[in-house]
């Protein structure tokens, strides 16, 4: 059988469970074997390994005790009739594996080959690993043999090749289970697994590939997915054209309110990012005496300035998106400045310093977006540290929605997107050069521009989010991502509004 392309990832994600309950539905309604569909994924497996790594000799795999031990019993035996090297480790016994995996044990022992104990020479002398060692059934943290192993391969400069994914990275969250392995690839089966697009998962993937195995595509629609890939292709056709007629009241004006005392500067980034994804008219409010810096080189931008942090209701009024936070601080200004915000109903962004303001009484809205990061994040959910967001994005992010409503953006490695329809929404577009200081701030101040053109909540999200990170992205490949600045991505998000590629 000839595996198909694997460069193209499918939009649905899945948890680890709705996979098994795929690949149950192949065996059951369409006959296929679970052994055929274990070759399959051997198959394809090895084929990555031509094609990655095509003068590579030496081939050490590394199996565990379930089915992905047996993929890589399968990949083994591939390889072996190929007329590589192959050393295969084993960290269980065979004999005792159970049914697929055992079968294919058998064969790989039919070559006359037999499993070694690990040695840290045999890292040494490969050219390439196949981690068949842990699954998606991973229920605790590695520990002992197991941890050391995967800590000694992590150790050595040696390419790694997971086996549907890296061993000790937890499927449906991204979080490490103690230790896991760093792939440069990673060919995953079936369906994607919704944690390997976010927070440890992007790192420990590697490339991510895909292949479906064969299963029939009718299998798909009887198993929901847990999210969905944004696709900027299919997005970009919701752009907008302006009318030769159009004038700037037309194109929408976004109110910005942010800068505490001292700190104009998200606020100069929010309103720039507003106007170069085509905002018509732009105003902070901001403190009397950040009048310089906000209109310094921008005369474009409209100053209001407040001395106490209220805001006139004529000027809410006027607005027709108001992106609140940027440079924000727990000050009666900062606050004064938020709760002028939340009495009015127009759409709004808020973001930054407004969030760690809020609290469960402001919630839920269905006229705004919050944008946190997971520091924001575990604020919003009363928690005390990023680190339990980020071990549970997915259901924080459905945790901070159902509090506070509207459309929430959870930042970071794979932003995660929802709004009131319950559909969650992974970006796997961006690039690490994009944590650094005002990203953020240009994101709220494009999310309001949209807004503020008339997209609607959820629309301007899914752009806005997109938008900001492909620009981000397009910025890195010019100059690299190291030292990349947040106004660096004006210019490529003025093209991208415009559906300039």
């Amino acid at each position: 059988m000839k595996t198909p392309p694997r460069n193209k990832l499918p939009g649905a994600l899945y948890s680890a469970q709705s996979v098994r309950e795929l690949e149950q539905l192949a065996i059951q309604q369409h006959g296929i074997t679970g052994y055929e569909l274990m070759k399959r994924a051997g198959r394809a497996v090895f084929e990555e390994l031509q094609n990655r790594y095509p003068i590579a000799r030496r081939v050490l795999v590394l199996c565990g005790a379930g089915n992905n031990a047996g993929d890589g019993y399968v990949v083994a035996r591939l390889a072996h009739k190929a007329g590589l090297h192959v050393d295969l480790v084993s960290m269980a016994d065979g004999k005792r594996l159970t049914a697929d995996a055992h079968t294919a044990w058998q064969e790989w022992h039919a070559l006359g080959r037999q499993s070694l104990a690990f040695n840290e020479s045999l890292l040494q002398t490969c050219d390439v690993v196949i981690d068949a060692l842990l699954g998606t059934g991973l229920k605790r943290d590695v520990e002992g043999d197991w941890a050391e192993l995967i800590e000694m391969v992590n150790g050595h400069p040696v390419p790694v090749i997971a086996v549907d994914i890296p061993s000790g990275l937890c499927a449906d969250t991204g979080r490490i289970a103690g230790v896991a392995i760093n792939a440069e690839a990673t060919v995953s089966f079936i369906g994607l697994k919704k944690g390997m697009l976010t927070h440890h998962g992007v790192d420990c993937c590697g490339e991510l590939l895909f292949d479906s195995l064969g299963v029939p595509e009718s299998i798909y629609q009887h198993v929901q997915p847990q999210a969905h890939l944004f696709e900027w292709q299919q997005l970009k056709p919701l752009l907008h054209r302006r009318a030769a007629s159009t004038h700037k009241h037309q194109c929408g004006h976004v109110l910005v309110l942010g800068g505490d005392q001292g700190m104009p500067g998200a606020a100069r980034l929010a309103a720039e990012a507003a106007l170069r994804a085509g905002a018509g008219l732009v105003t902070v409010v901001s403190h009397p005496e950040h009048s310089t810096v906000l209109m310094s080189g921008r005369p474009e931008i409209m100053l209001a300035p407040s001395v106490d942090g209220h805001v006139a209701a004529e000027l809410l009024a006027a607005a027709d998106a108001l992106v609140v936070g940027p440079g924000l601080v727990d000050s009666a200004w900062s606050r004064n400045l938020l709760a002028s915000t939340l009495e009015s109903t127009t759409p709004k962004v808020v973001d930054a310093g407004a969030l760690r303001l809020l609290d469960e009484n402001d919630g839920p809205r269905n006229d705004w977006v919050l944008t946190p990061h997971p520091g924001e994040a575990a604020a919003l959910l009363g928690e005390s540290a990023a680190s339990l967001v980020q071990d549970s994005r997915f259901s924080s992010l459905e945790l901070i929605q159902q509090r506070y409503g509207g459309v929430v953006i959870l930042k970071g490695a794979g932003s995660l997107m929802l709004g009131g329809d319950g559909l969650i929404h992974l970006c796997r577009y961006g690039n690490p050069g994009m944590a650094t200081a005002g990203m953020g701030d240009v994101l709220s101040g494009l999310l309001g521009s949209l807004l503020a053109q008339g997209y609607g909540l959820a629309k301007a999200s899914q752009l806005g989010l997109c938008i900001h990170a492909l620009s981000g992205d397009i910025a890195a490949q010019e100059s690299g991502e190291k030292g990349m600045l947040a106004s660096d991505l004006f210019t490529v998000i003025r093209k991208k509004v415009n559906a300039i590629d």
